[in-house]
C-alpha cells in the first residue's frame, strides 16, 4: 500500500513539474512564464521529494532528514526567488502581455512616488 501512496506523490510531482514545463513555453511574457515555472515546478518538486522521503522512511527505515530540509528549502527560496525576477524585470522596464488588462504594481508605484515627493 505504501508503494502506491509512494508512487501517487512521485506521479503527481512529476506531472506539475511537466505542466510547469508547458506554462513556462506558452505563456506570452516573462511573469506569466515565472508564475508557471514558480508555482507548479515547486510544488512538483515538494511532491517528490515527499515521495522520496516516505520511500526512505517507510520502505527503507531511515529517518533522512535532509528530505525534509530540502523540502523547507523549496518551499521558501522558489516563490521569493520568482518574486524577485519578476519584481526586477518589471523595475527594468519589461513590458507586459499587449492584451493585458491590469497593472497594479503601476498603480502602487505611482501612490508610492507621490507619498515619497510629499515627504521630501
Amino acid at each position: 500500500m505504501i508503494e502506491v501512496i509512494v508512487s501517487i506523490f512521485l506521479i503527481f510531482g512529476a506531472a506539475l513539474s511537466a505542466l510547469g514545463s508547458f506554462g513556462i513555453m506558452r505563456f506570452p511574457d516573462v511573469y506569466g512564464r515565472l508564475h508557471a515555472a514558480t508555482k507548479s515546478a515547486t510544488l512538483g518538486v515538494i511532491s517528490i521529494m515527499i515521495g522520496v522521503f516516505l520511500y526512505f522512511l517507510i520502505i527503507q527505515g531511515d529517518f533522512v532528514g535532509k528530505f525534509l530540509l530540502t523540502i523547507l528549502f523549496v518551499f521558501l527560496t522558489a516563490p521569493v526567488a520568482g518574486f524577485m525576477i519578476s519584481k526586477s524585470a518589471y523595475n527594468v522596464g519589461v513590458k507586459l502581455w499587449d492584451q493585458s488588462t491590469q497593472d497594479d504594481l503601476a498603480r502602487d508605484m505611482k501612490k508610492y512616488e507621490k507619498k515619497q515627493g510629499s515627504n521630501s
